[in-house]
């Protein structure tokens, strides 16, 4: 890991986790091939951010039956994530801390929402909090970590994704992804 969470956090700062949800990790509906290996490093900045006094946040995933978005509604991904199920609940081992706020997306059943920014009302919420700087890490890395890390740069805050903590659905997608983020202003922790 190149970059260590207690030298660089600092006031301004937020962590945002994307997406660690059951269904995205090994055993679930659309698991991310070794996708729970990102949950040590997204406990580790998100522990450090508490230590620090800065704000956490998680999104998830949280749609309702037969959303648009999966196969049998002619979308592109297997049902996931549906809501209250255990699927879309944060992994088990996700440790986060007291006081983390949750940005729900994918509740809409005209659209996806890929991005916690996409009508949440969250870069209100960031920057009604100080916030200038966000630390990213989650699931997936070329989907729902790459679009909400190109709307939190499009938004105006400076945006660090920890590739350490994000896995892609597929190599050749996280390459896409790394490549369009740098080229959007995105600066990807290798």
């Amino acid at each position: 890991m190149s970059v260590m969470p207690d030298e660089v956090l600092e006031p301004g700062d937020a962590v945002i986790v994307v997406d660690v949800q059951n269904d995205f990790c090994p055993g679930g509906a659309l698991p991310i091939e070794n996708g729970d290996e990102v949950i040590p490093v997204c406990n580790m900045w998100a522990d450090a951010a508490r230590k620090k006094g800065l704000p956490v946040y998680a999104s998830r995933d949280w749609h309702p039956m037969n959303h648009l978005s999966f196969e049998d509604q002619g979308g592109q991904w297997p049902p996931h994530c549906i809501q209250d199920t255990d699927g879309a609940g944060f992994h088990a081992k996700l440790e986060l801390p007291d006081g983390t706020v949750v940005v729900t997306k994918g509740t809409r059943f005209d659209k996806d929402q890929y991005s916690a920014f996409d009508e949440t009302g969250f870069a209100e919420e960031l920057r009604r909090h100080g916030v200038k700087r966000v630390w990213v890490g989650g699931l997936a890395q070329d989907v729902c970590v790459r679009a909400t890390s190109l709307d939190a740069a499009q938004n105006g805050f400076e945006t660090h994704v920890l590739l350490d903590a994000t896995r892609p659905v597929t190599p050749e997608g996280g390459e896409e992804a790394v490549s369009e983020m740098e080229a959007n202003g995105v600066v990807v922790e290798r």
